[in-house]
């Protein structure tokens, strides 16, 4: 298709459904996730969900990345700078080191901007595009902000990224050059208000949330994480391995990839779902696991700043409570150390990004004779960095 040419809509897609309470939605958009949890002080999110007749999974000659998924997501048509299809690398010295069998890391940083945000903001801009959004803006450490700025670009729409002053002058150069805005807040707390304003007053797309608690980002995008899901679906190396590992904050990509490999388990593309295992920078998701109410706030603080924030959300948590997952907290010392020890097997990451690598080795240390085989999300490139 054209660079800028109209998306276009699923015509299997039937609406939208709360993760938590399973109300369900027309075709519209919910920046606030589900209304009825919202008003009942439980924020949640919603996700697509498609009449009968939408196809199931194969091969496709004519269409590649993750375009050929179009017919099962939102948007079947969209503007595409090639993401998807990420590669699976085989990482055997750093498997035996761990006592492993087998390590694979998906490199997410293979997509057009280097992280996995790039499938979200495929579909997030063509819902933008589609429903006539004066522009797009997102709340962003970096990575988002990156992506939704070239996908924004390509689709010719005005956008805006809300950041702090901590922002690496790469990511910073990498918004400017795409003619996107660049405003700064004075914390994370009010780039959520900033945000929340030029949604409410002025109409804009937003990417992000800006609820205190959250809920995920916008449904139309998270639904394109699913892609990763099915890729690795599709690769006997992934369905046989034991564990996942997602480095996590809200829960986007997590739920993404078990919305994913659940559908490819239901259409019998996979024998079996390896089990899901968040990376966090503390405590946050495994308090919440613990007993602790998800609306609160959690203190901590690192350098893994794409996967930071005090909060979590419910999609995370269900994501885990259905694909039988769990969560680990990491220290930003043993990340740095893993980040060297990746380097050195020829894959410089974002801390971020490392952080699946040392929650595996975290468990595996406790004895964890279960986990053999194991495969984690490397989600951003190191280069990035200051």
């Amino acid at each position: 298709m054209k660079e800028t040419s109209m998306p276009i809509l699923n015509p299997h897609l039937a609406g939208f459904e709360c993760v938590r309470c399973a109300a369900r939605f027309p075709v519209a958009d919910y920046p606030e996730g589900c209304p009825v949890c919202l008003d009942a002080g439980y924020p949640a999110s919603v996700v697509p969900f498609y009449d009968a007749d939408l196809p199931k999974l194969g091969p496709s000659v004519e269409r590649h990345g993750m375009a050929r998924f179009g017919a099962r997501l939102p948007y079947s048509d969209f503007n595409t700078l090639g993401e998807g299809d990420t590669p699976l690398v085989s990482l055997p010295r750093l498997a035996d080191e761990l006592g492993l069998e087998s390590l694979h890391a998906k490199l997410e940083s293979a997509n057009p901007t280097g992280s996995h945000k790039d499938r979200m903001s495929a579909q997030f801009v063509a819902r933008a595009k589609h429903r006539g959004a004066p522009a797009v803006i997102a709340a962003s450490s970096g990575n988002a902000g990156a992506s939704l700025a070239a996908y924004a670009a390509l689709a010719d729409i005005p956008c805006t990224i809300v950041t702090t002053r901590s922002m690496t002058p790469a990511w910073r150069r990498a918004i400017d050059m795409t003619g996107a805005e660049i405003v700064y807040a004075e914390d994370s707390m009010q780039r959520w208000e900033i945000v929340r304003q030029k949604v409410r007053e002025e109409g804009y797309a937003t990417a992000t949330n800006y609820l205190d608690p959250p809920v995920g980002s916008d449904p139309y995008g998270v639904e394109g994480y699913k892609t990763l899901g099915y890729e690795l679906a599709q690769d006997s190396r992934a369905t046989e391995a034991d564990v996942v590992v997602v480095p996590t904050s809200r829960g986007d990509l997590l739920w993404g990839i078990y919305r994913g490999l659940s559908e490819a388990l239901a259409m019998g593309l996979c024998r079996r779902m390896p089990s899901l295992l968040v990376a966090e920078p503390f405590p946050r998701i495994q308090r919440v696991l613990e007993g602790e109410d998800y609306r609160s706030h959690f203190k901590g603080a690192n350098k893994l700043a794409s996967i930071g924030g005090a909060t979590v959300t419910y999609q995370a948590l269900e994501a885990l409570r259905r694909g039988f997952g769990s969560a680990v907290a990491v220290s930003e010392a043993d990340t740095l150390s893993d980040q060297k020890a990746l380097a050195r097997n020829g894959l410089y990451l974002e801390l971020s990004a490392v952080a699946g690598v040392t929650a595996l080795r975290a468990l595996v240390k406790r004895s964890d004779k279960s986990i053999r085989r194991a495969i984690f999300v490397a989600t951003s490139h190191g280069y990035k960095e200051s």
